[in-house]
C-alpha cells in the first residue's frame, strides 16, 4: 500500500445494508485523516436505511444525492402526492425504508439533510456524481434529473466529458452493462461505475474504492465475505458501441 496520506475512499450504493457497510469500513479502516465519500442511494431496498443515514450523518461524511433520496423527497415535500408516484417509490424499496424508520414519517432533520445533499463533488482529478451527466449539455445546464437518473446517454460517451477528471458514479449496477460480470467494476470513456449491486440477488457485493492506492474493497452482504483486489484486476472496460447497440436493439 502507498504511504500517501490521506486516502480518498468512495463508497457505492449502500441501499440500506448497514451491517455490510460496517463490515466494509472495518476492512478499509479509514483514519481521521482519510476522506470517505458516498455516492448516494443510502436508502431503500435493504433492511436498515435509517441506520445507514444516521451513521453517515453522524460522521459528517460527504454524500451525494441519489435518485432514491430524490424519490423520497418528492414524496415528503409535496402537499399532494399522486398515487402512482407513491406506489413507484414503495415498489422501488421505499417500503423497506419506512419499515427501518418504524414510521411513515421521516424525521425532519433527516429530510433537511437529504435536501442539502449536493448533486456532485469535484475532487480535482476525480469528479463524483450519482448517475452521470448528459454529454450534450454544459455543466451549468445539467440538473438533478441528469445527475441522479441518466444511464445510456452517459455510458455511451465516445470521449471523456472532462479531459482531466475521471467521473466516478453509482446508480447503474455494473453487471447490467454489456460484458460485465457480477462484482466487477465497469469503466468507459472518462467514467468508472462502482455500483456492484449490493441489494441484488445476482451480486450482493458492496464496493468501496480507495482511489489513492487504486484498491477495491468489497463485502458480500448475503455471504458475509470480504475481498480486496487491485483496481486493474477488478474492472471491465465497456465500449460506447456496446451501449449504443444494446439501446438500438431495445428500441427495435
Amino acid at each position: 500500500m502507498s504511504d500517501t496520506s490521506p486516502r480518498r475512499i468512495v463508497i457505492g450504493d449502500v441501499h440500506g445494508y448497514y451491517e455490510g457497510l460496517m463490515t466494509l469500513l472495518e476492512a478499509i479502516a479509514p483514519t481521521s485523516e482519510d476522506q470517505v465519500y458516498f455516492l448516494g442511494d443510502l436508502i431503500d431496498r435493504g433492511p436498515h436505511s435509517y441506520h445507514v443515514v444516521n451513521f453517515v450523518r453522524q460522521n459528517n461524511y460527504p454524500c451525494l444525492l441519489g435518485n432514491h433520496e430524490q424519490m423520497l423527497l418528492n414524496i415528503y415535500t409535496q402537499k399532494s402526492v399522486p398515487t402512482p408516484i407513491l406506489q413507484a417509490w414503495l415498489y422501488s424499496g421505499g417500503q423497506a425504508t419506512l419499515t427501518s424508520y418504524q414510521s411513515s414519517n421521516i424525521p425532519q432533520d433527516h429530510l433537511d439533510w437529504f435536501k442539502a445533499l449536493p448533486t456532485y463533488l469535484d475532487l480535482g482529478d476525480y469528479w463524483l456524481t450519482h448517475a452521470g451527466l448528459d454529454p450534450s449539455l454544459t455543466l451549468a445546464e445539467q440538473t438533478s434529473e441528469q445527475f441522479c437518473w441518466i444511464r445510456d446517454e452517459f455510458h455511451s460517451m465516445k470521449e471523456p466529458y472532462f479531459p482531466d477528471k475521471l467521473i466516478i458514479i453509482g446508480h447503474t449496477i455494473t453487471f447490467t452493462l454489456p460484458g460485465v460480470t457480477p462484482g466487477k467494476l465497469a469503466q468507459g470513456r472518462g467514467w468508472l461505475d462502482i455500483d456492484t449491486g449490493a441489494y441484488h440477488p445476482r451480486s450482493g457485493w458492496l464496493t468501496g474504492l480507495d482511489i489513492t492506492n487504486k484498491l477495491i474493497y468489497q463485502v458480500n452482504v448475503f455471504q458475509n465475505c470480504l475481498r480486496t483486489l487491485p483496481l486493474a484486476e477488478g474492472v471491465i472496460n465497456v465500449e460506447p458501441s456496446q451501449i449504443t447497440a444494446r439501446r438500438n436493439k431495445q428500441r427495435a
